[in-house]
C-alpha cells in the first residue's frame, strides 16, 4: 500500500558525500532527488516539493502554510540528518526542520469541504543519515565497545532538540548498564528510528514498515510536539 511521504531536510547543506559526480559537489536536495525518484517508481507519494519549484514569491507564512498542507496530507515524514542541518544562532522555533517534525508529531482537526472536523494521526517519523564529503557517519553515529556486543553512539548534540528528544523516550525502555558504566537500549527505545543513507536506499520498504509499526504502537512513548 502506498504512502504519502513528506521529506524535511537543510536543503543548501553541502557538506555532504558527492552521489551526482559532478564537479560541484552534491547538496542534501541531490539526496531528497534520490528518494523523489525511488518514490515515483513506487506506490508511495512525495507530498514535498520539487526541484525547481520556485516559493521566492510567498512570504514566509504563505510558505509555512503550504508545507503544513502537505504535512497534513502526509502520513510519514522522513528527516534527513546532515552536518550542517542546524543554524547555531537561531533558535529552534525559527528554523524550518523543528517547525516541520513539530507540526509532523500533532494531530490535526481541519473541516473538509462540507465543514466537518477531520483530524490528523501523527507522521511515523525516521530519521535518515546522510554521509558527510568524505562519505562517512561519524559526525553523528560512532560505534563503541561496550558490553558484550559493543554499542552505537548518537552524537544527539548536532541534532535538533525536538529529534532527540523523541528518541529513548519509550515508556518501558530495555536497558543496560555494561561495565564501563555506559547505559545500552535495546529494541524499539526510540519513536524516531535512526538508519544510515546506504541502509535506507538499499531496503527503502522495510524502513518506511518500521516506522509506520512504531506510529501503530504510539502510545509506547512519551511523545514531545512541542519546540522549547
Amino acid at each position: 500500500m502506498g504512502r504519502k511521504i513528506f521529506i524535511s531536510y537543510k536543503y543548501v547543506d553541502d557538506d555532504v558525500y558527492n552521489i551526482t559526480g559532478s564537479i560541484w559537489g552534491s547538496t542534501v536536495r541531490d539526496y531528497v532527488d534520490k528518494i523523489e525518484e525511488i518514490i515515483g517508481e513506487s506506490d508511495h507519494i512525495y507530498k514535498a516539493e520539487s526541484e525547481g519549484e520556485d516559493l521566492s514569491h510567498l512570504s514566509e507564512e504563505q510558505i509555512w502554510e503550504k508545507l503544513k498542507n502537505r504535512i497534513y496530507d502526509s502520513t510519514l515524514t522522513i528527516v534527513l540528518i546532515s552536518p550542517n542541518m542546524k543554524e547555531l544562532f537561531k533558535e529552534e522555533k525559527e528554523q524550518w526542520i523543528p517547525r516541520e517534525i513539530s507540526y509532523s508529531l500533532k494531530a490535526v482537526s481541519r473541516k473538509n469541504k462540507n465543514g466537518d472536523p477531520v483530524t490528523s494521526s501523527e507522521n511515523a517519523i525516521l530519521a535518515v543519515v546522510v554521509p558527510d564529503r568524505n562519505n562517512s557517519y561519524n559526525y553523528y553515529i560512532n560505534y563503541k565497545d561496550c558490553c558484550a556486543d559493543g554499542c552505537r553512539i548518537l552524537s544527539n548534540c548536532r541534532i535538533f532538540n525536538i529529534i532527540s528528544q523523541n528518541m529513548f523516550n519509550a515508556k518501558e525502555l530495555n536497558k543496560k548498564e555494561c561495565e564501563d558504566g555506559t547505559i545500552v537500549y535495546y529494541g524499539d527505545s526510540s519513536y524516531i528510528k535512526v538508519v544510515k543513507w546506504e541502509d535506507f536506499i538499499d531496503d527503502i520498504d522495510f524502513y518506511i514498515d518500521k516506522a509506520y509499526e512504531l506510529r501503530d504502537r504510539i502510545d509506547e512513548f512519551n511523545i514531545i510536539k512541542e519546540l522549547c
